[in-house]
């Protein structure tokens, strides 16, 4: 993997920015909204109509008991005959009294669920008890008619080869910035006008059909909860058991949620150097404060002269903030982020680094040593190298609704770098580009900011995670309150990102719901020292 990516380090590197930020950025979408039983669109009923398949997985190293199938889906839900597209599903069959299915999504946006049920499914094996477990490849992402941005000059990630920080005119990125988003058209293919939640959403419906089930259960980690609470805004009748874990904001504007995680981020990255100065061997020493200084002055000493990779490459101090920030998404990543850490102080080796740097999106249960991102699912050619941040562009893009003039981008921007940079001194830089991602693509949906609210549908569990470095726990709180008395407010006073595949007990408490419906008082918690 590593290989191939050397052969176009500029794009790859300008893309560990959109790689890691899981609330970042997609396409235009019109506002759809969810037909019932009684007044579906005909043109659905072949859809709607169809059974899965399952085989068993092709691939070196797949699970033996894990089966692959496909579900058919419009490409567009306003025009069924237009044009259709296959969504790709695994799944781990039920060893117990089957009463059902339960759907996951690890998250991203952008994540493809299929290699991630393979590589984690042992996380849940206990789920197996009653129901079938399946993932799947949303559509635009993975086997799942994957978008792109092509590998050339003119794509998304080589215009973001400077960050805003970096540009004294406003204009000149945003220029390259247009191009980019024409680029991410072309090479994208029809779906790309038709990505986004609200139509990932309907996807959840057929496939929900297709598996036999009449109500929906789910199980969705930082991105998939905003798939759930959308899924539960347009079907609420159809709404089985659903968990929302590491839940993300519905409401704030990209800009606001770069600033969120940015401080999120920071917040993670001392508890990690106070961790990391306890060990003798942390390569910034053991004094706290002076360790927290070494980590900036490492970062901006690698933007000002970049160290040579083993490809001959060059690896700069935002490709390292990068690095630390999948290291931060789970504590059980700190030590191998430590020694990755101390190879490049002490040895100028940007191996350890370079394994965080690509391993792809910070999903909970995704390995940062990475690989085929595919997951050996499929030969990688068929699935453009940039699809991981390509669709996360295009699914948070569709997302939301708000385009600010060049004028307007221009005007903010200073504003915008001294928030940032005040939010942390190590990630507000990385994150700020997120203020443009967007920029030169048609206006995304406003149906998850004005619709997504007062739900009456059976009881929701909201799981958020005290430390969370990418989704803060006031999110949780705030959506549960946007969604209504439905909301279940489970407390994880622990750190990470997500809290069912790094806490006992919030897996005992997910599990006990989804199994058998017993929920934890709203408001109640999981202390930290019932870590995994």
């Amino acid at each position: 993997m590593l290989a191939k990516l050397s052969k176009r380090l500029r794009p790859r590197r300008c893309a560990l920015a959109a790689v890691a930020v899981l609330t970042l950025l997609g396409a235009g979408l019109p506002t759809v909204t969810a037909d019932t039983d009684g007044d579906r669109d005909p043109g659905l009923s072949r859809f709607y109509e169809q059974k899965v398949t399952w085989k068993a997985c092709e691939g070196d190293g797949m699970p033996d008991d894990l089966q692959c199938g496909k579900v058919t889906v419009p490409v567009d839900y306003a025009h069924p005959k237009a044009g259709s597209l296959d969504l790709a599903l695994a799944r781990y069959r039920a060893t117990g009294e089957k009463r059902g299915s339960v759907l996951l999504n690890f998250g991203g946006p952008g994540g493809p669920g299929v290699p991630e049920l393979a590589y984690g499914g042992k996380d849940f094996m206990d789920l197996t008890d009653g129901y079938d477990v399946v993932a799947f490849d949303p559509r635009g992402v993975g086997r799942s008619s994957p978008v792109s941005c092509g590998d050339g000059e003119d794509d998304a990630f080589a215009a973001l080869g400077d960050t805003p920080a970096d540009v004294t005119d406003p204009r000149v990125l945003l220029d390259r910035l247009k191009k980019a988003a024409a680029a991410c058209a072309e090479h994208s293919g029809p779906v790309l006008p038709h990505i986004g939640t609200v139509n990932a959403a309907r996807d959840l419906d057929v496939m929900r059909e297709a598996l036999g089930d009449s109500k929906l259960n789910f199980l969705g980690f930082s991105y998939g909860t905003r798939l759930g609470a959308v899924y539960a805004a347009q079907f609420p009748d159809r709404v089985g058991r659903l968990v929302l874990d590491g839940v993300d904001t519905l409401t704030e504007p990209l800009a606001e949620q770069g600033i969120a995680s940015a401080r999120g981020q920071q917040v993670a990255l001392e508890d990690f150097v106070d961790w990391c100065t306890d060990d003798i061997a942390c390569p910034f020493g053991q004094d706290p404060r002076k360790a927290r200084e070494e980590v900036v002055r490492l970062v901006r000493s690698l933007d000002e002269d970049p160290v040579a990779t083993d490809f001959g490459d060059e690896f700069t101090g935002q490709d390292l903030v990068g690095a630390i920030g999948q290291g931060l998404y789970s504590k059980e990543l700190w030590p191998s982020l430590e020694r990755a850490l101390a190879q490049l102080v002490e040895h100028g080796d940007t191996s350890g680094v370079m394994a965080f740097a690509t391993g792809g999106l910070a999903l909970p249960f995704r390995d940062p040593g990475g690989g085929d991102p595919t997951g050996g699912l499929v030969d990688e050619e068929d699935i453009p190298l940039d699809n991981l941040p390509a669709a996360l562009m295009a699914i948070n893009c569709a997302d939301d609704p708000d385009r600010p003039t060049a004028e307007q981008v221009t005007a903010d921007l200073k504003r915008l770098r001294t928030a940032y940079e005040e939010a942390s001194p190590v990630f507000g830089r990385y994150r700020l580009i997120q203020v443009l991602m967007c920029y030169g693509r048609p206006k995304g949906t406003d149906y998850i900011r004005e619709r997504v609210k007062d739900l009456d549908t059976p009881k929701m569990l909201l799981i958020g995670t005290r430390g969370d470095p990418a989704t803060p726990y006031r999110w949780t709180v705030e959506t549960a309150e946007r969604l209504g008395p439905s909301a279940v407010v489970l407390d994880n006073r622990s750190q990470g990102h997500t809290g069912y595949g790094s806490s006992k007990c919030v897996h005992r408490k997910v599990d006990d719901f989804l199994l058998y419906g017993s929920l934890p008082p709203s408001g109640s918690s999981c202390g930290a020292d019932e870590e995994r």
